[in-house]
């Protein structure tokens, strides 16, 4: 093979892995693509992401001497403490980063409040009317909203259906070729619904809910405008308040009290962990054990000898994780309240400041709305 394309819990399936130790096999590099996926999912559910540091040196030690094996992370969306987290986590030492500005000139961005779930269900209503058989994605950020949602929507006479990662692999497979082949002219989605599909004359994205972070916000727009014509990115958000709608602050609280719940039962799994040990022991003992070694990990306590042996580090240096999380669920609220050019606020936040501090990008809602139009 050429390329052999895995999942990370792939990778690291044992007999998989037997296969790559082969001292005859030549493996010239390492590639994480979506490397972002990391640093969202890593601690949470999906764990085997955090192993992926210990890969590179457990080959090589298998590998003839002299062998070497170059490793790569590739990401469109990772601001600089992410690249922090993929740094620390895949343990590279002193890489070459290379960064490409994210700004699009034909993404216009916008954002509309709403004051009622009614006023949202209307106002998506208007904009799929003005934008009448261009093709487009609407994201929510649960599978019950993609199926409610797409249901309502069919009722109304467009062509559409619910994706979301519950789906079965087949009814995936094939709601993403019928939207590819404008058999759909959208689909309701979560953020499963994306990475990998390329459909270049994306004209609009809406979210119906935002999502929590600004990566994940960044990443989902971007599915738009591949062609380079002019694309509209546009979020649907509550009135700041939350009286008359409160369901965008409750979905927000949500998900953050779900996240440091699982912080929480991984903590206190933690003291019952041994100091060192294997993953298939950890995880046939203890139901959340894998979730405990990331944690562990990600807060700088936990060392991998290999991809399934691990070692509890002897120093206390952690990672205030929780902090972390409601510093990047902050900065998302400012980007949908801030009243600068969006693009902007983009820049900035993903760690171009040069480029931020000289742009007003003449076409989000901010800018357009301080030159007297709308956009």
């Amino acid at each position: 093979f050429r390329l052999l394309y895995l999942s990370p819990e792939t990778l690291l399936n044992p007999r998989v892995w037997d296969c790559l130790c082969e001292p005859t096999l030549v493996i010239n590099g390492l590639i994480l693509d979506e490397a972002h996926c990391l640093v969202q999912w890593g601690d949470t559910f999906r764990p085997a992401y955090y192993r992926l540091g210990a890969v590179r040196p457990a080959l090589l030690k298998m590998k003839p001497a002299g062998s070497r094996i170059a490793i790569a992370a590739f990401t469109a969306t990772a601001d600089p403490g992410a690249q922090q987290t993929i740094q620390r986590i895949l343990c590279l030492q002193q890489p070459q980063c290379f960064r490409l500005n994210p700004y699009r000139a034909n993404l216009y961005l916008s954002i509309r409040m709403v004051c009622t779930p009614r006023q949202r269900r209307q106002y998506l209503l208007h904009a799929l009317r003005a934008r009448s058989d261009q093709p487009g994605l609407v994201y929510v950020r649960t599978r019950q909203d993609s199926e409610d949602l797409a249901l309502w929507l069919a009722n109304q006479g467009y062509r559409t259906a619910a994706y979301h990662a519950g789906l079965a692999a087949p009814e995936r497979r094939m709601i993403e070729q019928a939207w590819l082949a404008s058999e759909l002219q959208f689909v309701v989605c979560t953020c499963a619904f994306g990475m990998g599909i390329n459909k270049p004359d994306v004209r609009w994205v809406i979210h119906f809910h935002v999502p929590l972070l600004l990566s994940e916000y960044v990443q989902e727009i971007g599915r738009a405008g591949r062609d380079g014509l002019r694309s509209d990115a546009v979020a649907l958000v509550s009135e700041p308040t939350g009286w008359l709608d409160p369901s965008d602050n409750q979905r927000q609280r949500f998900f953050q009290r779900k996240l440091k719940a699982q912080r929480r039962a991984a903590q206190q799994l933690a003291t019952k962990l041994p100091p060192q040990g294997d993953i298939s022991t950890i995880s046939r003992q203890f139901k959340d054990g894998a979730l405990a070694l990331s944690w562990l990990q990600g807060s700088g306590q936990l060392h991998w000898q290999d991809p399934f042996h691990y070692v509890l580090s002897t120093s206390d240096r952690r990672v205030a994780l929780d902090k972390l999380d409601s510093q990047a669920a902050q900065q998302m609220t400012a980007y949908l309240r801030t009243r600068q050019c969006r693009w902007r606020y983009l820049l900035h936040s993903f760690g171009f400041i040069q480029a931020a501090e000289m742009m007003h990008c003449g076409h989000c809602d901010n800018c357009c709305r301080a030159r007297g139009r709308d956009i």
